[in-house]
């Protein structure tokens, strides 16, 4: 989606002055991992309008693959208004009924999309949006296991696209079809009706080889048949929590794609989301693998992040 951001501070309702870029659940995280230096592509619709020009000129800026974007002539992009604020809840207003991401549908995902692939990432954020795009994301994850890819999966509950029991139903089945879950703990509660570790443990006794459980603290906990791990937050000041969530799955699948142990990734996602939410908009504080890596020995071993 095409995102205006209100001036910092400002309630929705009051502010004139609006910042333009891009928002997404998959195509924040897509943007994450690309900057981290990984081939990604993103699969979604757009209109050919501006707002569509626009969201794709940002995602090829970031080096992202959007060679299998479709595109809609008649429907619109899909528009996200919000304000920020780093201690009040935030108001977020979706304008995607009717968009062209809405109407997502099995035929506009071809095969080749996700050739090469080692990791297909979808949140469920895209089957809520209508029954055509829940049959697309359903091929998506077909399509990954055909091409041999894991299939990771963020829950990303927003209440403004239907109640608890909608998403349970909609968006709970597919908790089984993942490799990998990044899902907060609220969110499992919500779509199993059980406790977070209970249904994390339901989870690995299927299909998952891991599942990362997001905590209210802002803390995330690591999950797989050999153990578990846990890792507090890195203590940042905080301008807009907004994205946080997408910049720890960039950083955390980054640590899986580079094959590194549990820990560490941890240590590397909750990094990149300490980095995104000290800054405005849902991409701009993304960094490099090389700025992640002087903000983590900034935030481990107290070395200088300043750049020499």
């Amino acid at each position: 989606m095409l995102l205006m951001l209100a001036e910092p501070g400002v309630p929705l309702e009051r502010a004139v002055r609006f910042r333009r870029s891009v928002a997404g659940a998959e195509s924040n995280v897509a943007t994450g991992l690309a900057r981290l230096g990984h081939r990604t592509r993103w699969i979604g619709r757009l209109g050919t309008d501006p707002a569509g020009e626009a969201v794709l000129r940002e995602l090829r800026a970031d080096g992202v693959d959007v060679g299998h974007v479709d595109l809609d002539e008649t429907a619109p992009t899909g528009l996200l208004l919000r304000d920020s604020h780093p201690h009040r809840a935030i108001d977020v207003q979706y304008y995607r009924a009717g968009s062209a991401a809405a109407q997502l549908a099995p035929e506009h995902i071809r095969p080749e999309a996700l050739a090469g692939a080692r990791l297909m990432h979808i949140s469920g954020i895209t089957p809520m949006l209508s029954p055509s795009a829940a049959a697309a994301t359903q091929r998506l994850i077909e399509l990954a296991r055909a091409a041999g890819a894991l299939v990771s999966f963020d829950p990303n509950v927003r209440r403004k696209l239907g109640g608890a029991a909608q998403w349970a139903q909609i968006v709970g089945p597919l908790l089984a079809e993942a490799d990998l879950v990044l899902a907060g703990d609220g969110e499992l509660e919500t779509l199993t009706g059980r406790p977070a570790d209970e249904a994390a443990a339901e989870l690995l006794a299927g299909r998952a080889r891991t599942v990362v459980i997001k905590r209210a603290d802002h803390s995330a906990t690591a999950v797989t048949a050999e153990g578990r791990w846990d890792r507090p937050p890195y203590d940042v000041p905080v301008a807009d929590p907004v994205g946080a969530g997408d910049a720890f799955a960039a950083g955390y699948l980054s640590g899986v794609l580079r094959g590194l142990p549990e820990p560490r990734a941890l240590a590397e996602a909750a990094c990149v989301a300490a980095l995104c939410v000290q800054t405005a908009t849902d991409t701009e504080g993304l960094p490099t693998a090389a700025a992640r890596d002087r903000a983590l020995a900034a935030f481990t071993d107290g070395t200088d992040a300043v750049h020499r």
